[in-house]
């Protein structure tokens, strides 16, 4: 009997790579002093050396960046919720751009984030879809395939990497 779904082959990193196979479950939150840009409607809404970010097996990293790193007005509450098994209970916000532009519940943050991750208080992660442009250290990053977790690739990390069709049983 073949498996549900094809089993990824891993990566082998190259020196200076992290493969997101090696990346642990549960998720790992580490400081990170990575210069994190965020860039929408052409305005920088952030640009921050002080962000975290989770490590899960088979994900791209996701950013969290402290809320007060954000531009002044340009994060609203957004409707709805969702849960994490690991870091609880997750709300969202519309990120406003200049002229009205807005990226509807483009945002996420974890007001009270369980037990061993309590890092992620007063901050938020974006959907790298949603901006203009995002950018670790310089360069763009590329969004997650299906954009559910919202993990941010660049060439410092290599997969296969879950999102895409067929990949939500790894």
């Amino acid at each position: 009997m073949r498996p549900p779904h094809p089993l990824p082959k891993r990566i082998p990193p190259q020196p200076g790579q992290e493969s997101v196979w090696d990346y642990p479950r549960p998720p790992r939150v580490e400081a990170t002093n990575e210069r994190i840009v965020i860039e929408f409607g052409g305005v920088v809404l952030v640009d921050t050396n002080n962000a975290v970010r989770v490590l899960e097996t088979s994900h791209p990293p996701v950013y969290y960046l402290p809320i007060d790193a954000f531009l002044s007005g340009s994060l609203e509450p957004a409707r709805g919720q969702s849960f994490c098994e690991f870091k609880g209970m997750a709300g969202y916000l519309t990120v406003v751009g200049p002229k009205g532009r807005r990226a509807e519940s483009a945002a996420w943050f974890y007001a009270n984030p369980t037990h061993g991750y309590e890092a992620l208080k007063d901050h938020v992660a974006i959907y790298p879809s949603a901006m203009d442009r995002c950018l670790v250290n310089g360069e763009i990053v590329q969004s997650q395939e299906g954009d559910f977790y919202g993990g941010w690739i660049t060439s410092k990390v290599v997969g296969p990497f879950k999102g895409a069709p067929g990949t939500l049983g790894w």
